[in-house]
């Protein structure tokens, strides 16, 4: 990548001003008191509809016994509601005028991701991709015209970046046609490529000018879709131990199971939220590979749902796989998250090899519960639980670093 100047700061009232039409000019970094919008809450509410219904098919094909074909069909559709996710929750942060405009733009994008999670059971079961490309299109168009309009108001290097923003996106949207169209066998590397091609296009667009997004606003936005996630994860979860104990009278079968998920998901909020992380949100080199790093983040959260129901329809004797495979499908997908949420922003807070090595020892510890029988889900928890623990009484004896530096930086490369 090459380097870019740091955007000049813009005066912090671009939303201010009088109509149903105003100018969509950029937002200052030196805006106070920033925080996420109604609209935003509303977006990532029917985001996680989405997410809830790749949820649901990922747990029919693992409990069926087809982990690997659910696992890339999952991969490929929640690339589609992140990316879209991400894209909108950064240009929000860098151009929110809250006029009429762009909040029915912003609707329109909603719809989209609706259609698509109308789609999601078609591609699981038929890899039938088309309503799904047509959700994304929409989605997709829709953040087109808002950059787009973002270009009108714009001049210079930030009116470049606007255009080079649109046009990536409409060209890549072209590309994804090749789902509908090429052999089912050649679809996930073309889905590969195509990925690269989407994840290429903000770098390419901010070289020579970087567009103004918030830190605080990013990891706000970021951190409140990692709750909403989790919550989504605790409902199909409860719903799951719900339904086994009325249909199967099987409480005392389950109990572990709920407790242990239970732990592994408050542990999961708890280490999140321990560091401040938007003072590590300096340049578009760390933001950047932060914001793509939360594709693991984002996934892995749902899939320790999923795998917490599958875990439950294994013990109640209605899913096709083995105990070590239910086991796998909660402790797997735990210790990705562990590692991912180390590797992004936890690690940057640490002093010393001990506090350094808590997440990444405690990865490995959850998947040695995998093999712990119709106990390693409560295990699995356990550990997660002692991981917050010793993570606290570190910090209370050597305290985390205190990072809250300016938003700016001279180190502005793109990454």
């Amino acid at each position: 990548m090459t380097s870019s100047t740091t955007p000049p700061p813009v005066p912090s009232d671009a939303p201010g001003g009088r109509g149903p039409l105003r100018r969509l000019r950029a937002r200052g970094r030196d805006e106070a008191h920033r925080t996420a919008s109604p609209l935003e809450l509303f977006f990532d509410l029917c985001f996680v509809v989405a997410v809830a219904q790749a949820g649901i098919e990922l747990v029919h094909s693992v409990a069926e016994g087809h982990a690997g074909q659910g696992i890339l069909d999952y991969a490929m559709v929640f690339f589609a509601l992140w990316w879209a996710w991400m894209n909108f929750t950064w240009f929000a942060s860098a151009y929110d005028n809250d006029d009429v405009l762009y909040r029915v733009v912003t609707l329109v994008q909603i719809a989209g991701v609706l259609v698509l999670a109308a789609g999601v059971s078609r591609a699981f079961e038929e890899h039938d991709y088309l309503v799904v490309w047509l959700g994304y299109a929409i989605m997709r168009v829709a953040m087109a015209a808002q950059w787009l309009r973002a270009a009108r108001a714009a001049a210079g290097p930030e009116r470049t970046t606007a255009l080079r923003y649109a046009g990536g996106v409409l060209t890549c949207q072209v590309g994804w046609l090749g789902l509908l169209f090429l052999p089912e066998g050649a679809r996930p590397w073309w889905f590969l490529v195509m990925a690269l091609l989407e994840m290429c296009v903000p770098p390419f667009a901010e070289r020579g000018h970087s567009t103004s997004w918030h830190p605080r606003h990013i990891a706000e936005r970021y951190g409140l879709f990692t709750i909403i996630v989790l919550g989504e994860t605790i409902a199909a979860a409860t719903v799951a131990v719900k339904s086994g104990i009325d249909e199967n009278d099987a409480l005392g079968e389950l109990l572990p199971l709920a407790a242990g998920g239970l732990l592994i998901i408050f542990a999961a909020w708890w280490i999140y939220f321990a560091v401040p992380v938007h003072g590590h949100l300096r340049s578009n080199r760390q933001a950047f590979l932060w914001g793509y790093g939360h594709y693991l983040v984002f996934a892995s959260v749902a899939a320790i749902g999923a795998g917490l129901e599958v875990a439950v329809e294994e013990t109640v004797g209605k899913a096709h796989i083995s105990t070590l495979a239910a086991s796998a499908a909660v402790t797997l997908p735990t210790a990705l998250y562990l590692l991912t949420v180390w590797a992004l922003h936890s690690r940057h807070y640490k002093r010393g090899i001990t506090q350094q090595l808590v997440l990444p020892t405690t990865a490995l510890l959850v998947i040695c519960c995998t093999f712990l029988g119709h106990w390693a889900v409560l295990a699995a928890g356990v550990v997660c639980a002692l991981s917050v623990a010793a993570g606290e009484t570190l910090a209370a004896t050597r305290p985390v670093v205190a990072a809250d530096p300016p938003a700016t930086s001279t180190d502005t490369s793109t990454g």
